[in-house]
């Protein structure tokens, strides 16, 4: 990029939830190599203070997004501090240990639906809100689908559902956000190195009854692949994108 002045992008402002480790980290830490302002969103203050260290474009703040209340005042926040939201990295989520259907509980069920799904309501409804009414009008959002968008794991039926309905969100969002110049694309991730993720490695149950190793890849290029959909310009979008290591089982599974 040339250093002249005229050159340079606007400035530009992120919110990434889950922010304060594996998917969100990474990509908070990509966001603000690529110039954006970056806040990131999380229930626990330390992981966030920890990743804000690691730029002084990153900031803190701490919102449960399964609160509604919590929702609006980081979108409040966030306008108030910065003046816009160019981009919503959708990316909080939790899934449930392995459980037979009938032995899950309407606790276990509602826990996962209420940060994976319904928090991504929350805060694309949020995001759409200021989208649509700021100038210049539009913005970005990005959903974090998971491979569990298309295909499921055995005895994940929470995590399953709650990220198919993301899948519907996204279209929802693509279609609804259209005449605001609001965009919305989907990154699907299978097997990023994360407290989540990275259990594959140490073996994962098969749909033919078997647990097996499976291949993971390095979080950082999760952050790399969301730096990319955001960094498109307004008129372009990327509606799906799948990013995993290249022999991880997917294509065929079950």
């Amino acid at each position: 990029m040339s250093d002249d002045a005229t050159t340079e992008r606007p400035e530009r402002t992120a919110i990434v939830t889950g922010g304060g480790s594996g998917i969100g980290r990474a990509a908070a830490l990509a966001l603000a190599a690529d110039g954006w302002t970056v806040v990131v969103a999380g229930r626990r203050p330390e992981p966030l203070a920890e990743v804000a260290a690691q730029s002084s474009r990153i900031v803190p703040v701490v919102a449960d997004v399964s609160v509604e209340a919590d929702v609006r005042r980081l979108f409040d926040e966030t306008v108030d501090r910065f003046g816009r939201v160019d981009l919503l990295f959708n990316n909080a989520g939790t899934g449930a240990p392995a459980t037979p259907f009938d032995e899950l509980t309407l606790d276990t069920w509602s826990s996962v639906m209420s940060v994976t799904l319904t928090g991504a309501f929350l805060c694309a409804r949020e995001a759409f809100r200021v989208m649509r009414t700021q100038t210049p009008q539009g913005g970005r959002i990005i959903n974090n689908g998971s491979i569990s968008a298309h295909a499921p794991r055995p005895l994940s039926a929470p995590y399953t559902v709650a990220k198919h309905g993301i899948a519907g969100l996204t279209k929802q969002l693509q279609l609804d956000g259209r005449p605001f110049g609001i965009a919305c694309g989907q990154i699907d991730i299978g097997n990023a190195a994360t407290s989540m993720g990275s259990g594959a490695a140490s073996g994962t149950l098969q749909a033919d009854g078997t647990t097996r190793s499976e291949p993971t890849m390095d979080v950082a290029e999760t952050g790399r692949a969301v730096a990319y959909m955001a960094g498109l310009p307004a008129g372009t979008n990327v509606p799906a994108l799948t990013v995993m290591p290249t022999a991880m089982p997917f294509v065929g599974r079950g």
